[in-house]
């Protein structure tokens, strides 16, 4: 297997160097249950993982789950997808129980709260109502305490400020904050 980098920067770093693999053998344990898991994919402390869905996780993804566990979980038939080099921080709490899908490269706050399901009917609370599909595209970063809502599209390159519950779709290369969150600013020089 090809390291990413070379051997000699390995070993100038040697703490940095062993907490890495620590954490890469730590996901290998813990994400034991996922459907599929990319090379060099990191998770520092304990998930909370439930996969009885699909569950695919990208290349060189990290996870914080520490002080606060953080929340995988699928029900049957549902698909979670998170993209390649995204970061998810402590706390946050990630269900699928259709589609959620998270694009590549997103940094996502602690205590995010991502749901493609309310989970329970208005009339019928031990019903379990239709999941909405929820996308969040490349590049996305996400502050602390966001929450996705069950439909929403995140357009590429957005950022979603802290605090904010997201109602409806975001268009790409915009800010938005506020519950509901609305757009406070474009994007006009994305790379």
């Amino acid at each position: 297997m090809k390291m990413p980098r070379s051997l000699t920067e390995y070993l100038q770093s040697p703490e940095e160097t062993w907490n890495k693999s620590l954490a890469w053998l730590n996901a290998r344990w813990q994400l034991r249950n996922c459907t599929s898991v990319g090379r060099y994919t990191r998770v520092a402390g304990r998930l909370a993982l439930t996969n009885q869905g699909t569950l695919r996780i990208g290349a060189r993804v990290r996870i914080m789950s520490t002080p606060i566990r953080t929340v995988l979980y699928t029900l049957p038939g549902g698909v979670l997808e998170i993209g390649d080099r995204t970061f998810i921080n402590y706390g946050s709490d990630i269900a699928a129980t259709g589609r959620v899908t998270i694009g590549s490269e997103c940094l996502i706050g602690t205590h995010a709260i991502v749901i493609d399901n309310d989970f329970h009917d208005v009339a019928d609370r031990n019903a379990l109502p239709e999941p909405r599909p929820v996308t969040i595209g490349n590049k996305v970063w996400m502050g602390n305490r966001v929450t996705i809502l069950p439909g929403v599209s995140i357009g590429e390159g957005s950022i979603v400020g802290a605090g904010s519950v997201v109602t409806r779709d975001v268009a790409p290369h915009c800010v938005v904050a506020g519950n509901p969150a609305r757009v406070v600013r474009e994007l006009t020089d994305t790379p």
